[in-house]
């Protein structure tokens, strides 16, 4: 049965809110409650990372919403909405979502991915990418003769366009089989080994088998291919990588937990 680490985890690192810092004057007092500085403050902090500019109208604002809220919140409590089953559930969800926001900001903050451990990940994506480009198009068809006939096609002066409509594939057949720039690792490892084979403008002399069927395959281009700078990169990397780490963390806990 999946759970769900990965919601948390994006939750976690998509922007939820930073603890503020607990030391505010009361807001306000509303019909004789006392509307704490604290709740302005954890206000304050989602507003600014939301992008809202910090300033004395941000801060009436907040200070008015929580007035508003404040109100209705009491007004609820005259009706006894409080007490029904399903509000104390929301509430209780509520709640929960706090706590484990607040649990899974202290364990980033205490489990920090380092710089060895990004340029790691960076040199595998590098080794994963490789150091050149193709483009390739092909024809997917569906038994080894009717591949073999395709080549024969070809040899005889056959544009690879014109032999591309019988296509198998909805993808490319429209296109003339072109398939656009690619690395290797995009492409099924039967196809991949023999397009990195092939010299530009030469297509595959046998057909390629992979999962799908039969390939042919020409290769129009090929080019180096330069990787981002590890610094463009760093924070995208790093938010993985503490994603993958929440993750991971999320499902020890889980295992450990006692279900009945």
């Amino acid at each position: 049965m999946k759970h769900f680490p990965s919601r948390l985890a994006i939750t976690l690192l998509a922007g939820f809110l930073a603890l503020p810092a607990l030391a505010a004057s009361p807001v306000a007092k509303v019909n004789g409650v006392t509307i704490p500085g604290e709740r302005a403050e954890a206000m304050l902090t989602e507003q600014r990372a939301q992008g809202a500019p910090d300033g004395e109208q941000l801060r009436n604002a907040v200070r008015e919403e929580l007035i508003r809220r404040e109100v209705l919140s009491q007004e609820a409590g005259k009706k006894g909405l409080d007490k029904k089953a399903d509000v104390k559930a929301q509430m209780e969800m509520a709640r929960q979502a706090i706590l484990i926001r607040a649990y899974l900001q202290d364990y980033v903050r205490a489990n920090p991915i380092s710089d060895a451990d990004l340029m790691k990940e960076y040199d595998a994506i590098k080794g994963r990418m490789g150091d050149k480009e193709y483009k390739p198009r092909h024809v997917l068809v569906e038994t080894e003769d009717q591949a073999k006939a395709i080549i024969a096609r070809l040899q005889n002066g056959t544009a690879f366009e014109e032999v591309a409509k019988e296509s198998r594939d909805p993808g490319s057949k429209e296109r003339g089989g072109e398939l656009g720039w690619s690395n290797p690792a995009m492409f099924v490892k039967p196809f991949s080994d023999a397009m990195v084979q092939l010299e530009k403008g030469k297509y595959t002399a046998t057909p390629v088998k992979s999962d799908f069927g039969y390939h042919v395959i020409q290769l129009d281009d090929v080019r180096d291919v330069q990787p981002p700078p590890f610094e463009e990169v760093k924070p995208q990397l790093q938010q993985r990588l503490q994603q993958q780490k929440v993750e991971r963390h999320v499902l020890e806990l889980r295992e450990k937990a006692k279900v009945e």
